[in-house]
């Protein structure tokens, strides 16, 4: 069986990542007139994370990784806080990169590279008018930056002069055309070649997540320049994976963990990579040691988690990679737990989805149509059309399809207001009007969707596209088998093992399939290879109960 439509590749969806915990080595003592000294604040905006929080002193702090940008100032002191500030700020460390950058202003006020590197740090928080603000800081003390400084100046303006006006092809030009001009005016400077990469994507929002090909070149050039430079090491590995080229991105994510060894998206993005190759129980170290490190963070600095953007999602992906394992009742409490936490962007919101996606899947549909409809208030319509998607379906699973219908009109409504890029990698008004056409017999439609659904899902990158499209496969071929269209279930079985043969419910649903099809001999093939790779799964999960009383029975 072949994809019979065609369907447009959706782009990577920006994903909110890290802050992270890091190990105290030395604070200096701060002058008693710094001290006293306040932050011009008046015209601060109040963003997702309260400026009480991201003004907090800090200190100096180890196993984060080193970077170096020499700025100008003669405080020895405040430019190991830019530094610190720029390592956190390239391993997606939001609020301890703009802790730092306030501090070295403490100690000099006049640094303004630190404002430039405060409103990357606010991008990165998806905070664009606080990130003007602090631009705005920058440029007043224009006069005590150098020539190279005043590129990056320009950089950062041009950046923000984008995000404000989002969808502007021309703006986007004059971002990538001001880290052009500094490059040829400093061809030796790493940064610019880092800068370049992240201009290089659709949007700054990535920050290197939507790394590919084109972006890794000029990682490449930096590393070239600055073998140490961590930041561009990082961003490679997410181009790699994106890639798909998962040997280069597991080495260095292991690089990466090594040196960051107190960062939790290090451990994080090293996980990403032992999934991709089966170490699934190496992968979820990683994940625990991510945790445990965000964890200790909240505690000692006294941080909410829900300030935490990549807290969730290595809660997610963790859960993920349980399930991987058979091991459903500790995915089950890690994605509770994720869905408890607030959303303050758009992406994070539509990541809850995770949550009534697992209950579906384990038949729980009033616990699901619960989690769906609390999605389906969301503000942003990237979670509404999920919700109201998957609301659908465990509207279906409760045997309710005209409700079901009604909230596919809602989830389609809220696709219109989605632009097409992102419309297009959304899976799941797709996915329940399949279900509903199939469970009217209408199996050719149903099945023209489903093939395109599968299309689309397996062009999207990264891990995260990785993962759920192998539980959006053994949905579809779940229901396939209960409708009959055994075709369709073999089809998205082999695809599931073609996406990950180390993750037994492909092999389960492929013995089904061979089972029906009187392949008695490959269908015991198949059931003791999942066997074999549930080995650590909970001695009740359904599918494993099932293959083991299918090898149990005489033949």
């Amino acid at each position: 069986m072949t994809p019979r439509t065609e369907s447009r590749k959706g782009q990577r969806l920006v994903r909110s990542l890290s802050l992270a915990i890091a190990l105290f080595s030395f604070a200096p003592p701060m002058p008693p007139a710094l001290r006293a000294q306040q932050m011009d604040h008046s015209s601060h905006h109040s963003g997702p994370v309260p400026y009480e929080i991201l003004d907090r002193p800090v200190l100096l702090r180890s196993g984060i990784g080193t970077e170096h940008q020499k700025v100008s100032t003669s405080s020895a002191q405040a430019q190991a806080f830019y530094d610190q500030g720029l390592a956190y700020l390239h391993s997606y460390v939001w609020i301890e990169s703009a802790r730092s950058f306030y501090q070295a202003l403490r100690l000099d006020p006049n640094l303004a590279m630190a404002y430039v590197g405060m409103a990357d740090a606010y991008i990165g928080l998806q905070d664009v008018p606080s990130a003007r603000t602090a631009w705005n800081k920058a440029a007043a003390l224009r006069e005590h930056m150098n020539d190279s400084e005043r590129a990056w100046l320009n950089i950062r303006e041009r950046e923000l002069d984008y995000l404000e006006n989002n969808g502007d092809g021309e703006k986007y030009t004059a971002y990538q055309k001001a880290v052009d001009d500094a490059i040829a005016a400093s061809p030796r400077d790493p940064w610019l070649r880092v800068q370049r990469g992240l201009a290089a994507e659709a949007s700054p929002f990535t920050h290197g997540q939507a790394s590919g090909a084109e972006t890794l070149t000029f990682y490449k050039q930096a590393l070239s320049l600055d073998p140490k430079n961590l930041a561009a090491l990082h961003y490679s590995i997410h181009a790699n994976e994106n890639l798909g080229q998962i040997k280069d991105a597991l080495d260095e994510s292991a690089v990466y963990a090594r040196i960051a060894y107190a960062i939790p998206h290090a451990h994080h993005m090293h996980g990403h990579e032992l999934m991709r190759v089966g170490r699934t129980e190496e992968a979820i170290q990683e994940f625990l040691k991510a945790k445990q490190l965000e964890d200790d963070y909240y505690r000692t600095e006294k941080i909410p988690a829900k300030y935490d953007w990549h807290h969730a999602h290595n809660l997610q992906l963790l859960a993920m990679n349980y399930e991987l394992l058979g091991q459903d009742k500790a995915a089950e409490a890690l994605l509770r737990q994720a869905f408890a936490l607030p959303a303050s962007t758009e992406f994070l919101a539509y990541n809850r989805k995770i949550w009534p996606e697992f209950l579906i899947n384990r038949g729980h549909f009033e616990g699901a149509l619960s989690a769906s409809r609390e999605l389906a208030e969301s503000e942003w319509p990237m979670a509404r059309v999920a919700g109201h998607s998957l609301a659908g379906q465990a509207l279906l699973g409760l045997n309710r399809p005209d409700e079901a219908k009604r909230e596919l009109v809602l989830a389609e409504e809220d696709t219109g207001h989605l632009p097409d890029r992102i419309a297009a990698a959304i899976p799941y008004p797709g996915l329940l009007r399949a279900d509903i056409l199939m469970r009217e017999g209408q199996l050719q439609e149903s099945e023209a969707i489903y093939l395109q659904v599968v299309k689309s899902m397996l062009a999207m990158p990264g891990p995260d596209g990785w993962i759920t499209s192998v539980f959006a496969l053994e949905s579809i071929a779940r229901d396939a088998r209960q409708a009959g269209d055994w075709q369709l279930a073999q089809f998205t079985a082999e695809q599931m093992i073609e996406r990950d043969p180390y993750y037994a419910g492909g092999h389960f649903a492929l013995g089904l399939v061979a089972e029906h099809a009187g392949e008695i001999a490959g269908a015991r093939s198949m059931f003791a290879e999942a066997e074999k790779l549930w080995s650590h799964g909970d001695g009740d999960l359904p599918e494993l109960v099932i293959a083991n009383e299918k090898l149990a029975a005489p033949h």
